[in-house]
């Protein structure tokens, strides 16, 4: 390695962009549509996905990642029901 390749290693940031996010099976909620879409990341997978109910669209993401895409999903599905629960359409404004 040369000595200009070690100092770019030394302040390099190591970011690496997420990588795009899967949608995996949707669930039917009421009136609602949850669609999990983990995103890979080097931690693991955050939770991401959509809550739509007709044509309107919420976007849901968190901050939480987990081991794998399945168990991502899961946890995605619990916490937007917890939400559609607490808030309904509100989501939506």
């Amino acid at each position: 390695m040369s000595l200009i390749s070690s100092f770019k290693s030394l302040f390099a940031t190591g970011e690496k962009a997420p990588k795009a996010p899967q949608n995996q099976a949707s669930e039917s909620y009421g009136d609602y549509l949850i669609t999990p879409a983990s995103i890979k990341e080097e931690q693991g997978f955050r939770i991401n996905g959509t809550i739509t109910k007709g044509e309107q669209v919420h976007i849901f993401i968190r901050a939480d990642t987990l081991p794998s895409a399945d168990e991502c999903a899961k946890e995605m599905i619990r916490k937007a029901k917890q939400m559609i629960d607490q808030q309904g359409d509100r989501i939506f404004h």
